[in-house]
């Protein structure tokens, strides 16, 4: 029995609040369980250095934790100078996997940042993330949208990310802080609304994991970023 009774193919409960951020262009409130973002897009009318009269824009995010988003305070990231290695990996995936579903040149020459604070961690921050900042790019891009400003459409499918893990010998889903903390494997997916894998983080502790609890992990995973896409699209209409 897992820690929180739920069973190894069950996620917690999730929600997508939108437009909870007054002056964002885009923003969402998501919640997997006790873990909380909050997710808030804002557009540039200029791409960066390296997209300069290339006629394409961008889309990157900026992930960060409360002091007391966590059990005992963390030191803000700010006060040091720099991001650290994990929060630098971390808002790279969120922007990697938000690329992989805009036609960036129908943004024309124009950035996109979500920024992506945790509230509240118990585990799963950056997959909530994922799919959290992208309700908060939707309504930026529907904004965008209504004053003229793409080329097209912009956004070409859903994407949604979810962790996997063994614990106790046993694949299962959506790991919170006890059962990532105490994984024999654990891993993250993204996966898009049309099924394609936009990246696959995994990782073993103690001793390796067989290409069988793989693929068990791999379709837990499908199965959770599915309906994570039906929850987008419900949280969209």
């Amino acid at each position: 029995m897992r820690p929180s009774k739920r069973a190894p193919d069950e996620m917690r409960r999730v929600s997508l609040e939108r437009a909870v951020a007054r002056y964002a262009e885009g923003s969402c409130l998501v919640k997997f369980g006790e873990t909380h973002v909050l997710c808030a897009a804002s557009v540039e009318d200029k791409p960066p250095p390296w997209l300069r009269n290339t006629g394409k824009g961008w889309v990157t995010a900026e992930y960060a934790m409360l002091p007391r988003a966590t059990l005992e305070r963390t030191r803000r990231e700010s006060t040091t100078g720099k991001p650290s290695g994990r929060t630098q990996e971390i808002q790279r995936l969120i922007g990697r996997s938000l690329r992989a579903v805009v036609d960036l040149a129908a943004l024309g020459e124009r950035q996109i940042t979500v920024d992506c604070d945790v509230l509240q961690a118990d585990g799963g921050t950056r997959t909530a993330s994922i799919t959290g900042a992208w309700v908060a790019l939707h309504d930026c891009l529907q904004w965008m949208k209504a004053r003229n400003m793409l080329k097209g459409d912009a956004l070409k499918d859903h994407v949604a990310a979810i962790s996997c893990g063994i614990v106790n010998g046993e694949p299962v889903i959506d790991l919170d802080y006890v059962e990532d903390s105490n994984a024999g494997a654990d891993c993250n997916f993204v996966v898009t609304g049309s099924g394609g894998l936009v990246e696959v983080q995994g990782t073993a502790e103690g001793k390796p994991f067989s290409e069988a609890e793989f693929g068990a992990l791999m379709a837990l995973a499908r199965k959770g970023c599915g309906k994570l896409v039906e929850l987008q699209k419900i949280a969209v209409l």
